[in-house]
């Protein structure tokens, strides 16, 4: 990407960079492995989740994906794809998926920058805020199917519950 300055100059921006200062900030571990891929580990209230970063020149995006420490075995991937259909009904932004070929949940979400000089700080800090939020709030979720022999539908149920009001 690039961005100008008041004077016309052109400085070039990577969006890796953006995310690589949000991280920081958070005081989360990371691993630069390229310029244009970073991953991270993120503290949740249930595990830690794993973040993938990819930037995209060619289509101008950023791909992002938050990875779950759990992981569904065969028999219970069924179920897990009727859970996942609940959840995405109700989430606002990116989508829940499950990595097949390790069994592994994970949000996932891509960011268009066509045209733009890149992210912002602020940007940045929403998206992971809101997808760590996200993904611990369909945790226990998950783990009700694996683990403990709900339905998706029951699962989802609880998940979804909107408390109302304070304690």
């Amino acid at each position: 990407m690039r961005l100008s300055t008041e004077r016309g100059d052109v400085i070039a921006v990577n969006p890796i960079d953006v995310v690589e200062t949000v991280v920081q900030a958070k005081d989360w571990i990371f691993d630069r492995r390229t310029d244009d891929e970073m991953v991270a580990q993120a503290p949740g209230c249930w595990c830690d989740f794993s973040l993938h970063f990819a930037w995209n020149d060619s289509v101008a995006a950023l791909h992002f994906s938050c990875v779950f420490d759990v992981r569904v075995p065969s028999a219970k991937r069924s179920p897990v794809h009727e859970l996942l259909a609940l959840i995405n009904e109700k989430t606002w932004f990116g989508h829940f998926g499950l990595w097949e070929a390790d069994g592994l949940p994970l949000f996932r979400y891509a960011l268009p920058l066509r045209g733009v000089a890149g992210p912002s700080l602020g940007q940045m800090e929403d998206l992971l805020d809101c997808a760590v939020i996200e993904c611990d709030r369909f945790y226990p979720a998950f783990q009700y199917v694996i683990w403990g022999g709900k339905t998706a539908a029951e699962a989802a149920q609880v998940a979804l519950l909107e408390p109302v009001g304070e304690a």
